[in-house]
């Protein structure tokens, strides 16, 4: 489980350590960074992926996501006796994201590259592309060097052998590329194989589609789905996966609890597959085409959280979008039960499925606030946050 995750410059999250258990809930006002910790989480398991230079590029370059504000306030500046301004700096541009759990940690800093002093007929075109400047996984919650496990500086990674002396790998990695994909040797680097997979099961569900031409209210080829896609366009597959193979006394508990007296089920023809939901007082079943926002947004999120393969990390991204406030309290207990078999983090705005989740037995919520620009934990001084440290280039 992740015990830790760690952002530094990146949008408003100049330097924030958030402190995690098996059930977390980020909260806070509009504005407040609840948005960057999302994209900064899942930019954390693009590493994974070998996309975290593409989706930034997505973002504009790292020129657009890096901290705005100056690299340190002084103290005149907090006390308002003095206004923002900009001064020298001192450290190197840089985005790090890292985390750390129960056996490993890891770490990766971003930065710009260098000057290019080619003539302009022989400079590179992919001037806005970072820099990895460097990547370690290392042993516990805290980097030390004595816990350092691989090391990647520049183009070079090094790694410990049994008797813990450094070795270097005799192949270089491009600046572009996380060593997370392209270094895969299980008997130098087993940590580095353990913790890739590890983050590469991470999922992340954000905004459902569910309008008329919403490919889950179509039918689908249906085939074992026991994880839902992003968009949700295998919807009637994953239900019936979970009713075949998982467990179909929870999907039917939660239809029921949300919708009292109604019932879901599949119909099927020629291979393709289709919800259909038969509601109390109606003579007929409605066909996906037919259901409200509302109701497919939430079986969306019901096959989502009912899986019968959980992940390590499940991170939903303001679920209660569409959903009438009536139906949080169930989704707040489905968000519980997924939580027994996975690490869950929710990112929310909803007074009542943050209320009803606060109850829940092992949950904690995360307030972000704003100061200065800079987001932060609204309790920061009243809690006892996790040591961390940052891998110095």
């Amino acid at each position: 489980m992740l015990r830790t995750l760690a952002i530094a410059g990146y949008r408003s999250l100049r330097e924030l350590i958030v402190p995690l258990g098996q059930l977390n809930v980020i909260t806070g006002a509009n504005g407040s960074g609840k948005s960057s910790v999302y994209r900064s989480l899942r930019l954390l398991a693009e590493t994974a992926r070998g996309g975290v230079i593409t989706s930034l590029a997505r973002e504009g370059g790292l020129q657009s996501t890096l901290w705005a504000g100056p690299e340190r306030f002084s103290r005149a500046v907090l006390a308002g006796e003095l206004p923002v301004e900009g001064t020298r700096r001192n450290e190197p541009v840089s985005l790090r994201l890292g985390f750390s759990g129960d056996e490993f940690g890891y770490s990766i800093d971003l930065g710009l590259p260098p000057p290019d002093d080619h003539p302009p007929e022989t400079r590179s075109k992919f001037l806005l592309d970072p820099m990895i400047k460097r990547e370690c996984i290392w042993s516990g919650p805290v980097v030390r060097p004595s816990a350092l496990l691989v090391d990647r500086r520049g183009a070079a990674i090094h790694t410990r052998d049994e008797q813990g002396d450094w070795q270097t790998v005799p192949q270089p990695v491009a600046s572009f590329d996380s060593m997370m994909t392209e270094f895969s040797d299980p008997r130098s680097a087993p940590e580095m194989i353990t913790v890739r997979e590890q983050i590469r099961s991470w999922r992340f569900y954000d905004h459902f589609r569910t309008d008329a031409e919403a490919a889950a209210r179509l039918p689908q080829i249906g085939t074992h789905t026991p994880v839902l896609s992003n968009d949700g366009a295998d919807l009637a597959a994953a239900l019936q996966t979970i009713r075949e193979i998982g467990d179909p006394v929870a999907l039917d508990t939660a239809i029921d609890d949300a919708f009292p007296g109604s019932r879901l089920d599949i119909a099927t023809q020629d291979g393709r597959f289709e919800v259909s939901m038969q509601q109390h007082g109606l003579l007929r079943p409605l066909k996906g085409a037919e259901l409200s926002d509302g109701t497919l947004r939430y079986l969306l999120l019901v096959a989502a959280l009912l899986t019968p393969r959980p992940p390590a990390l499940l991170v939903l991204n303001e679920p209660e979008t569409s959903l009438h406030p009536d139906l949080l309290p169930a989704l707040a207990r489905l968000i519980a039960r997924a939580s027994m078999h996975s690490q869950v983090l929710v990112v929310s705005h909803a007074a009542r499925l943050i209320a009803a989740l606060e109850r829940e037995d092992g949950s904690q919520s995360i307030v972000l606030e704003k100061h200065f620009g800079a987001t932060r934990i609204a309790d920061a001084d009243d809690r006892d946050l996790p040591p961390w440290k940052w891998p110095a280039r």
